[in-house]
């Protein structure tokens, strides 16, 4: 699903949101959750999952077209922990 198909859904399951309304409702929750991230704090939307940041120290990696040794530096990446109830919808219908 792409951020405009989620604005669609907003405005198509409540009619009373105008277009403009519900792009701004989902561009301030992005926005409040990538400032926090930015800002190394962890957010937890309950029965969702929760965000992360997390370091990556520096390491030595190989170019797979060539297989020469390439330095990578130290980076932060942003962790993904699905919710208890998210996973078990996600899996109701694994047999």
């Amino acid at each position: 699903m792409t951020k405009s198909q989620l604005i669609a859904a907003m405005t198509k399951r409540f009619p009373h949101l105008y277009l403009r309304d519900a792009e701004n409702l989902v561009n301030t929750v992005f926005g409040e959750i990538s400032q926090a991230l930015e800002q190394g704090n962890r957010i937890e939307l309950r029965g969702f999952g929760a965000f992360s940041v997390r370091k990556r120290e520096p390491r030595v990696a190989r170019n797979p077209k060539n297989g020469d040794k390439v330095k990578v530096g130290a980076r932060y990446a942003i962790y993904f922990r699905a919710g208890k109830e998210l996973r078990e919808l996600v899996n109701k219908n694994v047999a």
